[in-house]
């Protein structure tokens, strides 16, 4: 009854049409019963509603879904791993804090890859994610089930965490709107760590609005948090009408030039390509200068090596304590800890995590600290280097959020070629130099949605929001939601 509502619609039924959150939560758990089998985008379905005392906020009342990899004391948070699968936290992160705070009623912790750590949404404990707009297809990942519960419909908003595109590629490929705000924007306290340097919080949402909205509610500094920022005092929902006029946005050939692809008989990525440009030249009619500039190959193409030993070095370190002594299951019948250890970390962890793990571990040997962790940290710092001199001229990035629709599950792709390397990797970006960065659907190729995104000046979240905003006008591609199982 409620499927494909936004926050603002849902707050219209309670304030003014006499609609309860009982109501509404009672009949989004139901959806969310109904389709978990089918699109699995659900660890925990919450069936009990539990609401604040009415708050004044536009999130009173109105149901959304929370990433599994964020602590909630009392429910059960796995991070979608066998290691964890039985874990109950005794505190609450930061976001869960303020959104309970807020009034907003959890309906359902989500599906991530593996302890966040890949792009697949297929690496869950409790099985494959699949995409609302075709079943045979990703929806990507790591939150997965986070922007499968917003694709279908069950929920307006959903938490997820972003480390290289966590949040922005899933939106790509659902179709909804991915944001992920300046580093520290937005508290990490609670948030399961993979790569701390790169971990964002974030958002996905079916219009920037709403995005907006739950920003503004979540976003502000934390004592629990040393890396968090002061709040900026901003309301991002008052900007999203500023006058855009005279913005300056720039794309980089090397990612997005067709002849570099021209050999590929990929029609579907040639027709992402032709509506890139078509929609470039709709935004200039708005108001907005964009210019094409270049940037060296060989350092786009250096994105994802240097993401892989940053992200697979930290998340080593991060999870060390995933042991069977502090966390995890702790098998019988061992005769030591190092054997307990040995034993819970090979029952606990995919093939997947146990390959990053021990990627990680080599790239952190004293003997390749040097050639490989510092030099990538190198090349990160060569890249933001880069973007920030840019920005000095430009107020944001814009590039199609990937090359193509959804991938089918059984797609092979091919790791060193140049779409791989750095149209499908360049989202990165954004977790290298912290910096505000969102995707929204700009066309439909197939019957299946791709993203645009917006990446932007550090602590300039209200500008990305507000250009975005305007995007998001000339696409006309707002709200939409796959609508599998409506007459």
């Amino acid at each position: 009854m409620y499927r494909g509502k936004s926050i603002t619609e849902l707050r219209d039924l309670i304030d003014n049409q006499g609609v309860s959150p009982e109501e509404i939560f009672k009949s989004v758990v139901e959806d969310c019963h109904k389709y978990q089998d089918e699109y699995n985008s659900f660890v925990t379905i919450i069936d009990k509603f539990k609401m604040k005392a009415r708050k004044d906020t536009l999130i009173t009342g109105i149901p959304y879904a929370l990433k599994d990899n964020f602590s909630t004391a009392n429910i059960l948070t796995t991070s979608s791993s066998n290691i964890l699968k039985d874990y109950i936290p005794v505190y609450d992160a930061t976001v869960y804090k303020k959104l309970k705070n807020a009034g907003g009623v959890l309906v359902g912790k989500t599906v991530l890859d593996e302890l966040a750590m890949g792009g697949t949404g297929t690496t869950g404990h409790t099985g494959v994610v699949k995409n609302p707009w075709d079943k045979t297809r990703m929806i990507g990942g790591s939150s997965a089930g986070s922007a499968s519960s917003v694709a279908l419909g069950l929920v307006p908003f959903a938490i997820g965490s972003d480390t290289g595109d966590s949040i922005r590629k899933p939106a790509s490929l659902g179709g909804v709107v991915g944001f992920k705000p300046t580093y520290g924007r937005i508290s990490r306290y609670g948030l399961f760590a993979f790569a701390s340097s790169l971990d964002h919080v974030g958002c996905l949402t079916r219009n920037v609005k709403d995005a907006a909205i739950v920003t503004d509610i979540i976003k502000g500094q934390d004592e629990a948090d040393m890396t968090s920022l002061k709040d900026d005092l901003k309301n991002y929902v008052d900007t999203l009408e500023n006058d855009i006029k005279g913005r300056k946005l720039f794309y980089i050939k090397e990612v997005c030039d067709k002849e570099l692809y021209k050999d590929s008989n990929d029609e579907v990525l040639m027709k992402v390509l032709d509506d890139f440009y078509k929609t470039l030249d709709k935004l200039r009619e708005e108001g907005f200068i964009i210019e094409e500039i270049s940037i060296d190959k060989n350092l786009l193409e250096a994105i994802y090596p240097s993401y892989m030993s940053i992200s697979c070095a930290e998340a080593t370190s991060n999870n060390a304590n995933l042991t069977g002594i502090q966390f995890g299951p702790r098998p019988e019948g061992v005769a030591s800890y190092q054997e307990l250890m040995m034993k819970a970390r090979t029952e606990g962890f995919s093939e997947l995590i146990k390959r990053r793990f021990i990627l990680g571990s080599f790239i952190l040997q004293k003997e390749n600290q040097e050639k490989l962790f510092l030099n990538a940290c190198r090349v990160r710092r060569l890249i933001v280097d880069k973007i920030n001199d840019l920005f000095k001229t430009y107020d944001g990035m814009i590039l199609p959020a990937s090359g193509g629709i959804a991938p089918k599950f059984s797609d092979d792709s091919e790791k060193l070629s140049d779409r791989y390397l750095i149209l499908e990797n360049h989202l990165a970006i954004g977790n290298f130099g912290g910096f505000p960065s969102i995707t929204l659907p700009f066309t439909m190729v197939n019957d299946m949605p791709v993203g645009i995104n917006l990446t932007g000046r550090v602590c300039e979240d209200d500008v990305v929001l507000n250009m975005a905003n305007y995007i998001e006008k000339v696409t006309g591609l707002k709200d939409i939601y796959s609508k599998v199982g409506e007459e």
